[in-house]
């Protein structure tokens, strides 16, 4: 059998957060994953008498958090791996789209996320050992109208994770961003956070990529179990990824993003050149 392993996870009430825990159960690992109702506490606890160990938090919560991990860490022992998972998606026309709305985006996906990570950290680095997943999105590396706010919390977080694989490599801790493409979680149905349409110069091009992504909703290409699979693949292997992509479409966006990256950097490489002294 494999090593078990104690995993912190934001966010198992749904989506990739409630997949990785189902299968890290049966994998034997277990889990303290975070909840922010009484209900779902008690529907997460239930998946697993002996490993499952829910937690009231909001990842936003911020004066909390630090004293919610040490708690866990106490009670529970060491957490070995801390998934982030905790997000949600907004979409809305950039211009039609209020700051606070931004403000609440970049809360919930990267400060919460960089305060979960904070308060880790020194445990992990106490005992040279770690592995943080953040799960960020293709949409950290390629964009599309109508998701501005989204794509820039997660280009954020992408960033933040790439830095951080760096900075803690001495210290034997492991970060992975994974990248899921299109899943069928409630990214883009129930959890979807949606400005009110209210330019009519956007409705030619916009009402329909908005038509289009609730109507795929449910319908997407990606297993989220064959995801928090993969997951547990990257978390048992002994030289993780800095980035994983997770299902074909985002292999196949994300390499055409660098792939006309790379042509656009050529084409102006002169350009660019004619700036060193």
């Amino acid at each position: 059998m494999t090593h078990t392993k104690t995993l912190f996870i934001t966010g198992v009430s749904s989506g990739f957060g409630h997949a990785l825990a189902k299968e890290a159960f049966a994998a034997g690992h277990r889990v303290i994953g975070t909840v922010r109702s009484e209900t779902d506490l008690q529907k997460f606890q239930a998946l697993s008498s002996d490993n499952a160990y829910g937690v009231l938090l909001d990842v936003t919560d911020f004066e909390r958090i630090d004293s919610v991990v040490a708690q866990v860490e106490a009670t529970h022992g060491p957490i070995d791996v801390l998934v982030n998972n905790a997000g949600y998606g907004h979409e809305g026309v950039f211009e039609e789209s209020p700051l606070q709305e931004m403000r609440r985006q970049f809360d919930v996906n990267v400060f919460g996320a960089v305060a979960m990570i904070k308060a880790c950290l020194p445990f992990f680095r106490q005992r040279r050992a770690g592995h943080i997943l953040n799960i960020t999105s293709m949409g950290g590396t390629i964009t599309m109208p109508g998701i501005a706010y989204y794509c820039g919390s997660k280009f954020a977080l992408e960033g933040i994770s790439d830095t951080l694989s760096k900075e803690l490599r001495p210290f034997n801790i492991f970060v992975t961003a994974v990248a899921p493409g299109s899943f069928r979680t409630d990214w883009a149905g129930r959890s979807m956070q949606r400005t009110e349409r209210s330019i009519a110069d956007y409705d030619a091009s916009f009402d329909p990529i908005r038509k289009a992504r609730e109507e795929k909703s449910g319908k997407q290409l990606g297993d989220p179990q064959k995801a928090a699979r993969a997951m547990l693949q990257i978390i048992a292997s002994p030289a993780p990824p800095a980035h994983l992509l997770l299902g074909s479409d985002a292999l196949s966006l994300v390499r055409d993003k660098l792939k006309y990256a790379a042509n656009e950097i050529d084409q102006w490489e002169a350009l660019s050149r004619s700036t060193d002294h």
